[in-house]
C-alpha cells in the first residue's frame, strides 16, 4: 500500500509560497489586527506584530532557544538577531530547506519534535502556533526535558474553547488541542504559570482575511463555469463528472462553502477557539 498523501504538508508549503509572494516574508503565523484595517497589504505588519508580542514575553538575556515547529525560520531569524542561540526542530523537509537557506547559523533538526533527540539543555522551548500539531502528553513533558532548571516553555497557539467541545461540530475554522484537556496537563506537570494571556480577538480578523482569499477563487471558478456552460457545454458536462468522481457530495459541499460561504469567519472563530500565549516556568 502507499504512502498516505499528506495534505497538511502540502496545503503549509504551498501556503508558504503564497505568503511569501504576498508580503515578501516566509511567515505563515496569524497577524495581531489591533489598530490595523484588515486588508492583505496589512498583513506584513499585522504579523510583524504578533512576532513582537510573542518575543516580548521571552525572559532578559542571550538564551539558548530550541524553537519547535520552527516554519520556514521567520522567527528564528528574529531571535538570532537578537543574540539567541537557536535550533529548529521542524518537520517538514521543504520548511527545513527553507530554514537552512533562511536562517543558517541556526541549527536545523528535521524530524518530528517527538523523534527529537539532544544532549542539550535549552532555556526557552518554544511553540509558536506547533503545540496544537504534538500530541498533548509529548508536548509539554517533552519540552520540561530539554530546559535547565530554570528553564521556560512560550506557547503561543489555538485551542478549541469550551463551546466547541459541547458542541458536537465535524469541523469548524481554528483548531487545536482542547483547552480543558490542555489545563487538565497543565496540572499533571511540574510547572509554574507566568503569563496566561487571550488574544483571540486580536488574531481573529486573520480568519476573515484568508476567507476573503478564498472567495476571490470561488468567484473566478463561478465565471468560468459559466462561461464553460455558453460555449463549452460537452467539457463542462465532462468536468463536473470528473469532479463528483474524485470528490463525494460531503467533500463537494464543503469545498463550496471554503470557495462561496463566509461561514469561515472572526466571528466562529473566537466563539470556537482560543488564542492564547502561555508563559511556563520549569518548577
Amino acid at each position: 500500500m502507499g504512502k498516505k498523501l499528506d495534505t497538511r504538508a502540502v496545503g503549509l508549503d504551498s501556503g508558504l509560497k503564497f505568503i511569501h509572494w504576498l508580503t515578501g516574508a516566509e511567515n505563515l503565523h496569524y497577524g495581531l489586527w489591533d489598530g490595523l484595517e484588515v486588508t492583505a497589504g496589512n498583513l506584513r505588519a499585522a504579523q510583524d506584530a504578533y512576532s513582537d508580542k510573542l518575543l516580548g514575553h521571552l525572559p532578559a538575556g542571550a538564551l539558548r532557544i530550541l524553537d519547535i515547529g520552527g516554519g520556514a525560520g521567520e522567527t528564528a531569524a528574529r531571535l538570532l538577531a537578537r543574540g539567541h542561540d537557536v535550533e529548529i526542530v521542524v518537520p517538514s523537509a521543504f520548511m527545513a530547506e527553507r530554514c537552512r537557506a533562511n536562517v543558517p547559523a541556526a541549527r536545523v533538526h528535521e524530524c518530528k519534535f517527538e523523534d527529537f533527540r539532544s544532549d542539550r539543555r535549552f532555556d526557552v522551548c518554544l511553540f509558536s502556533e506547533s503545540f496544537q500539531y504534538i500530541p498533548l502528553d509529548a508536548g509539554l513533558s517533552g519540552a520540561l526535558a530539554y530546559l535547565d532548571d530554570h528553564g521556560e516553555i512560550l506557547i503561543a497557539d489555538c485551542f478549541r474553547s469550551a463551546a466547541y467541545e459541547t458542541a458536537g461540530l465535524i469541523s469548524v475554522t481554528g483548531g487545536g488541542h482542547p483547552i480543558g484537556a490542555f489545563r487538565e496537563e497543565l496540572a499533571r506537570q511540574p510547572v509554574e504559570i507566568l503569563a496566561d494571556e487571550d488574544i483571540t480577538a486580536s488574531v481573529a480578523p486573520s480568519i476573515d482575511l484568508e476567507q476573503g482569499f478564498f472567495n476571490v477563487l470561488g468567484h473566478a471558478v463561478t465565471r468560468i463555469d459559466q462561461e464553460l456552460a455558453v460555449v463549452r457545454p460537452k467539457s463542462r458536462w465532462l468536468l463536473h463528472r470528473a469532479l463528483r468522481a474524485l470528490l463525494n457530495e460531503r467533500k463537494r459541499a464543503r469545498l463550496n462553502q471554503r470557495l462561496n460561504e463566509q461561514a469561515r469567519n472572526s466571528e466562529t472563530f473566537e466563539k470556537f477557539n482560543e488564542y492564547r500565549i502561555l508563559r511556563l516556568k520549569k518548577r
